[in-house]
């Protein structure tokens, strides 16, 4: 049962919507999977009541409550856990540190969200968990942008995820309808970065992708 940690010191990174597709997209391959909201803003929660009792599921934690929610929730089922957490908040990041087998660290790719980053860094370098920089909100079609964004991660001493989340249109219409971009444009380009960063998780927690079996060609 991976845990994934989503941190960031700084606010406007896309914590909670990298969460909530994460978990999605677990559910949408045949995972049960679970958010814990550490924020006390409860973005995320919030996102969940709008859709009533449709997957994820999405729960609030206080930080010394994490590593009991997250055991009652293994026991429950949960195979995929993503931990939502708040800027600002040592005490709710060292506590996702710790509980996670894989920390993703989202950043837009600019010179002051990339300064932003080293006391997250250290956190992660303490606590040796496996850590990457996950660009976000940046435009989608700048690559010179991402490739100096990347040597400035590696100059932090960490790595930058090979998948980029993008400013897209679909992520902000899909918040406002309590919906994933998945939901809302399957096939549109926001929803294939999600489905490409999910593999790419899973292969760096050792865990089968999909649970859905493929159908027999004809």
């Amino acid at each position: 049962m991976p845990t994934i940690a989503i941190i960031s010191q700084k606010g406007g990174a896309g914590k909670t919507t990298l969460a909530l597709h994460l978990a999605a997209a677990a559910e949408d391959a045949g995972h049960t999977a679970l958010v814990i909201d550490l924020d006390p803003q409860a973005t995320a929660s919030q996102w969940a009541a709008w859709r009533k009792d449709a997957p994820p599921v999405v729960i609030d934690s206080a930080p010394p409550r994490l590593a009991a929610k997250i055991e009652q929730a293994t026991a429950q089922g949960a195979a995929f856990i993503v931990i939502d957490t708040p800027p600002h908040a040592d005490s709710a990041a060292s506590a996702a540190v710790e509980a996670a087998d894989l920390v993703l660290i989202p950043c837009r790719p600019s010179a002051f969200d990339l300064a932003a980053i080293k006391t997250t860094a250290s956190l992660v370098k303490m606590r040796g968990k496996p850590a990457f920089v996950i660009f976000t909100a940046g435009s989608p079609t700048a690559p010179r942008m991402y490739e100096e964004a990347t040597q400035l991660v590696q100059d932090y001493g960490l790595d930058a995820c090979p998948h980029r989340v993008a400013d897209r249109a679909a992520f902000r219409h899909a918040a406002a309808e309590g919906k994933t971009a998945m939901e809302i444009e399957p096939d549109g380009k926001a929803a294939d970065e999600v489905r490409q960063l999910y593999k790419w998780t899973c292969e760096h927690v050792n865990m089968q992708a999909s649970t859905k079996k493929r159908r027999a060609s004809a």
